[in-house]
């Protein structure tokens, strides 16, 4: 898109200063999308969007709203600035609420050494169709796939300008690739499905579409025949695939909107052991070429590597100004927000200590248990980490892989699971967040 961002984002500020805001902060984000979709080896859908959004925030004193369009004419501008200013004035006070100070803001920001835009030639409908009947074909050739539910490739691309009447100012640019695909094993009520697919920044680092048809359809025909598993207590092992959700819990927990709110089964829990000892968790928003990387967040705060768990003890929360404010502490740089809402405390890349045996070695250490390879559903209750989900995934019997199996509960308690993790050596190093396989003790499994 021809249009300046830059520009925009400082007419949104200037708009708002005549309206009457004390302060201001603008956000605008132009991008475009490109997605195909086959099905039975023809083109099935094919999407383009394009589009600009613009988003402004207005304090006055202690009050703050913000406003959101998708038109940059100077009259729309003008009225934004007006609406959001008139609305401000309606809002409650919040002590909490203002801009970070010029000596809190980011300064020196290398977007480039992040690579985290390709400047590789997007890419041509057809280049995306070929790779999505690429892995369609690969899906079917696959003994026992009964059909490939669809294959999908997309390539997008946005950038993101951020300013502020305290001073800040700074974009960058991020693109994305993907190729996926779903395919089906069995017929009528015993159909099971799985899934393959990849992204990555930059185009040449994505694996060829065969592979990842050919890895979705063998996870299909694995699951065929799937059956309940038995009611009990029995070790869990999460996959690489979904273990990552496990240390989702603890950041959702550990969020300063909800440390703020007294709503975190976590919100005792500073400086005390909450996995073990020999496990670390850190946060790294400036890895290269990794789809969670910024050089500063939504409120023009650098954002640096920081320790979260270190060994097995919680240092931190996850905090940007307002939460911050409220709980008498800085902010981490954490601040994420979109054009049409104020900032809210969010983390990116994650990285959890990795063990030292393969995925396989502890399947054979726990010998009778569940390896979980996806999930349904969630009953998490934020005030006592109680943790409920569906399951599915392939059965144990003396440290083998036995049968599928489908249609089962797993249930615990995040305090008590968190602190028996034992880690694979298999996160996925490409990955935001790189969290191996994670094998936990003693949970209930009901079946049949």
């Amino acid at each position: 898109m021809t249009t300046n961002i830059e520009t925009l984002s400082k007419s949104l500020l200037h708009a708002a200063k005549l309206a009457g805001a004390n302060d201001a902060d603008a956000m605008v984000v132009s991008g475009s999308a490109l997605s195909i979709e086959t099905l039975n080896g023809t083109l099935e859908h094919a999407e383009r969007s394009e589009g600009i959004d613009l988003g402004l925030r207005v304090i006055l004193g202690s009050k703050q709203a913000c406003v959101s369009a998708s038109d940059f004419r100077p009259e729309t501008i003008t009225e934004m600035a007006q609406r959001a200013v008139a609305m401000a004035r309606e809002a409650p006070d919040d002590p909490s609420v203002g801009l970070a100070s010029v000596d809190q803001l980011a300064q020196n920001w290398d977007v480039e050494a992040l690579e985290l835009c390709d400047p590789a030639n997007e890419p041509s409908p057809k280049e995306l169709e070929n790779d999505a009947l690429i892995a369609e074909d690969a899906a079917q050739c696959v003994k026992g796939v009964a059909q490939v539910q669809g294959s999908s490739a997309g390539y997008s691309s946005r950038d993101i300008h951020i300013a502020g009447s305290n001073g800040f100012d700074g974009g960058y640019r991020r693109t994305s690739r993907s190729v996926s695909c779903v395919a089906i094993s069995g017929e009528g009520l015993g159909m099971e499905r799985d899934y393959a697919g990849e992204g990555r920044v930059f185009q040449s680092d994505l694996p060829d579409a065969a592979s990842i048809g050919r890895l979705a359809g063998e996870r299909a025909a694995a699951r065929f025949n799937s059956r309940r598993p038995p009611t009990g207590a029995y070790p869990v092992l999460f996959d690489e695939r979904i273990s990552s959700s496990l240390i989702g819990h603890i950041m959702s927990a550990i969020n300063g909107a909800a440390i703020v709110r007294g709503a975190s089964w976590l919100r005792d829990a500073m400086d005390t052991r909450i996995l073990p000892a020999e496990l670390s968790l850190t946060e790294d928003p400036l890895r290269v070429r990794i789809s969670g990387s910024k050089p500063f967040d939504a409120e023009g705060l650098a954002t640096q590597r920081r320790l979260i768990v270190d060994k097995g003890v919680l240092k931190t929360w996850t905090l940007d100004l307002a939460s911050a404010r409220r709980l008498g502490l800085n902010s981490t740089g954490n601040a994420a927000k979109g054009t049409s809402s104020p900032p809210t405390p969010s983390a990116g890349n994650l990285a959890l200590t990795q063990g030292t045996a393969s995925r396989e070695d502890l399947i054979e250490t726990m010998g009778t248990g569940l390896l979980v390879t996806s999930m349904i559903g969630a009953t998490i209750n934020p005030n006592t980490g109680d943790y409920s989900r569906g399951a599915t995934g392939f059965w144990i019997q003396n440290g083998e892989i036995t049968v599928p199996v489908n249609e089962c509960t797993i249930a615990g308690n995040l305090h008590e699971m968190l602190r028996t993790l034992v880690p694979a050596n298999d996160a996925r190093a490409h990955l935001s967040r790189t969290v191996p396989s994670l094998l936990v003790e003693g949970l209930t499994i009901a079946g049949v």
